[in-house]
């Protein structure tokens, strides 16, 4: 191979776009500028700063909010479920167990869990 194939300029799309930000002034005055990083940034898991990060501006997983939604449905069909109101609480079962099935494609594999049926729905909210 020659040299030139190695020295090839590469499109780095973010770069571009923090080029241009900086440009328009978008750099200007941000929070913390000039003051220097925190000593635990500098140690430690690359991950766990994100995450620590991301928790510090109230960032929410996916999975979390899903987890959420999936709590408040279940226990609002289990309501009803022992109140009588049967219609159509199967169609919103089956509705549960897709985003449950979204849900344990993106959580934690320990914190996975199995879909719901209509008969065992009032325990199944418990769970959640």
């Amino acid at each position: 191979m020659d040299k030139e194939h190695f020295n090839k300029p590469s499109s780095d799309l973010i770069g571009d776009i923090l080029r241009n930000y900086e440009k328009t002034g978008g750099m200007d005055n941000l929070k913390g500028q000039g003051k220097p990083l925190p000593e635990d940034y500098f140690s430690g898991d690359i991950f766990q700063h994100f995450q620590k990060i991301a928790k510090d501006a109230g960032f929410k997983p996916h999975w979390l909010k899903l987890q959420h939604e999936i709590r408040d449905e279940l226990k609002d069909i289990a309501e009803k479920y022992e109140n009588g109101q049967k219609s159509e609480l199967q169609f919103r079962v089956t509705k549960v167990n897709e985003k449950i099935i979204e849900y344990n494609k993106s959580c934690p594999p320990p914190m996975q869990k199995g879909v719901v049926r209509l008969e065992t729905i009032k325990s199944s909210s418990k769970l959640w």
